[in-house]
């Protein structure tokens, strides 16, 4: 069971044999539901505030903007800052840190959107197509992408995710051999193991 692979791990890190504190997988289970849910929510807030951005504001004020979002939807701090910057750049929480396109948002004071310019469909309006976008689908010059710029993008994709892996293969060979004291069995049959495929 996967859980209890992690508490294994976690009871032979650093961290818990100093605190002494034994953790049962499902603590630990408990534990990551929560940060996975705060997480989830600040990251919710912080692309929120990206999609708000206004010139000359900094990193530092987008993030401040961000917690202020988060309490004002939660009615408490968010407090889990170095568990939201390890996981921000990971495949599950970028698609909610970027921001998505909006149009440009600025309007002049009393202009309204006119149903002669824009077509509603259900809830969400779509937008007429430019010219531009209609002289390149004439001209078929931005049609479709051929299928060899699609299979060279999935082979960039598939080689990143490799070296991601490769990545953290290798971090985690890093802190078996510099441990301190001896392995356990689990621990040398991971490093063994992380050796020949490294290697």
């Amino acid at each position: 069971m996967f859980w209890k692979r992690v508490a294994e791990y976690y009871a032979s890190s650093p961290h818990a044999k100093a605190s002494g504190e034994p953790r049962e997988w499902l603590n630990l289970k408990q534990r990551w539901q929560k940060i996975n849910d705060y997480t989830n929510k600040f990251c919710g807030a912080y692309a929120a505030t990206e999609r708000h951005i206004s010139s000359g504001q900094s990193e530092t004020d987008v993030l401040k903007a961000a917690y202020d979002i988060y309490f004002a939807n939660h009615q408490w701090k968010f407090n889990l800052e170095h568990a939201w910057c390890l996981l921000r750049f990971e495949q599950k929480w970028l698609s909610l840190n970027t921001p998505k396109p909006s149009g440009s948002g600025k309007r002049k004071a009393g202009e309204e959107c006119s149903q002669t310019s824009s077509a509603t469909v259900g809830d969400q309006e779509v937008r007429p197509e430019g010219s531009k976008a209609a002289k390149a689908r004439k001209n078929n010059t931005q049609g479709l992408k051929s299928i060899d710029e699609i299979k060279t993008v999935m082979e960039l994709k598939k080689d990143d995710l490799m070296r991601k892996e490769n990545l953290s293969k290798l971090a985690i060979l890093d802190t078996l051999l510099t441990k301190p004291g001896t392995l356990s069995e689990s621990e040398e049959v991971v490093k063994n193991k992380l050796l020949a495929q490294l290697f």
